[in-house]
C-alpha cells in the first residue's frame, strides 16, 4: 500500500470576520498517498488555490485539520513548517513567480541551496534546466524568457527542493494549448522519473482528464471525486 502524504479532514478556510467573512472552503476531506497523480478541477473561485495553500501550510484553516505523513501540521511551529515546504512540498505557481533580477540558473540554485541547508551540496542547477529542456538559459532573466519557458524554469526550481509532493497551481492557465501541453507533459515525465506525488489545480476539463484522479470543487466544497485509475 502506497504511503499517505497529506490529508484534509473537514477542513475550513474563512478569510474574514463577521458578515464580510468569506468562506474559500467548506469541509474539505481529501487524500494524497505517494506518487499519485490529481487534478483539483473547478472554476475561478472555487477554491483550488486555497486547498494548495492549506495542503503545503501557507494557509492555517479555520477548521479541520490537515496532516503530513500523519502528523497535524498544526503541531508544527513556523520554522518546522518552513522546513516542510523547503524539504519535503514544492510548488508551481501560475505564471511561474520566479525572482525577477535572479537568472535562470540563479532561481533554481537558491532554491537547491535552501532546500539542502549546510549540510548537503545542491542538486545540480544546470543539469535540472537541462533536463527541462532551457540548458541554452541558463543566463537568461525571466524577462527574457517565453511563458513556457519560464514556467519551466519554475519546474526546475521545485524540482531543486526534492519534493515528495508538488502542489501545481494552473501550470497552463497562462499559456497557448500547444504550450501548455507540452508543460503538462513535462510534468508527468518527471514525476515518473523522480516520483513525487503530483496535485494540480486546473480549470481544463481535457487537462484533469489525464491525470489519475480528479476533485471537482465548488464554492469551497467537493462535489465529486474519481477513483484512481
Amino acid at each position: 500500500m502506497k504511503e499517505l502524504l497529506a490529508a484534509c479532514h473537514a477542513v475550513v478556510v474563512r478569510y474574514g470576520h463577521g458578515e464580510a467573512a468569506v468562506r474559500a472552503l467548506g469541509g474539505v476531506d481529501l487524500s494524497i498517498h505517494e506518487q499519485d497523480s490529481l487534478a483539483l478541477l473547478g472554476r475561478s473561485g472555487s477554491g483550488k488555490t486555497t486547498l494548495l495553500h492549506v495542503l503545503g501550510g501557507l494557509v492555517e484553516p479555520t477548521a479541520g485539520t490537515v496532516e503530513w505523513q500523519g502528523r497535524p501540521l498544526a503541531a508544527l511551529d513556523a520554522a518546522a513548517r518552513g522546513a516542510l515546504r523547503a524539504h519535503g512540498i514544492a510548488y508551481v505557481f501560475q505564471g511561474g513567480n520566479l525572482l525577477p533580477h535572479f537568472t535562470a540558473f540563479e532561481n533554481v540554485a537558491f532554491a537547491a541551496r535552501l532546500s539542502a541547508g549546510d549540510a548537503d551540496p545542491p542538486l545540480a542547477s544546470a543539469a535540472l534546466l537541462e533536463l527541462v529542456g532551457l540548458a541554452a538559459k541558463l543566463d537568461h532573466l525571466p524577462a527574457e524568457l517565453s511563458g513556457g519557458e519560464a514556467q519551466r524554469v519554475a519546474i526546475a526550481r521545485a524540482l531543486a527542493q526534492r519534493p515528495r509532493l508538488l502542489l501545481c497551481d494552473e501550470p497552463t492557465g497562462h499559456l497557448d494549448s500547444d504550450t501548455g501541453e507540452r508543460v503538462l507533459e513535462l510534468l508527468q515525465a518527471l514525476q515518473r522519473e523522480f516520483g513525487f506525488a503530483l496535485v494540480v489545480a486546473t480549470h481544463d476539463v481535457d487537462l484533469a482528464a489525464r491525470l489519475g484522479r480528479s476533485v471537482q470543487l465548488h464554492d469551497g466544497r467537493v462535489l465529486a471525486a474519481d477513483v484512481a485509475a
